[in-house]
């Protein structure tokens, strides 16, 4: 299950170079990986530089534990104006 963590303001105008919280925390996570899209490294930090900034991946026994374990992990990376959709996964639960 992937969560994109998108700006505030995106698909319109938003924001670039806010300095992105919470990856660090994530940097040996055995349950998923986070993809970087809309990133940049700035005076050694890692900030936003586009709309799509990451995908947060996650894996697990079933649909349900990957979708708990992606928004999980997702809720702890933050920065100004971040968002997502909470809906991610949910069709395929009801299957």
């Amino acid at each position: 299950v992937c969560v994109v963590l998108a700006s505030g303001g995106y698909p319109g105008r938003y924001e670039k170079h806010l300095p992105i919280a919470g990856l660090d925390e994530l940097a040996d996570w055995s349950d998923g990986a986070v993809f970087h899209a809309g990133t940049q490294r700035r005076n050694g930090k890692v900030v936003t530089n586009g709309g799509r900034v990451l995908g947060v991946t996650a894996r697990g026994e079933d649909i349900n534990e990957a979708v708990d374990t992606a928004y999980a992990a997702a809720a702890r990376i933050s920065w100004p104006g971040v968002h997502y959709r909470k809906d991610i996964g949910r069709r395929a639960l009801l299957r």
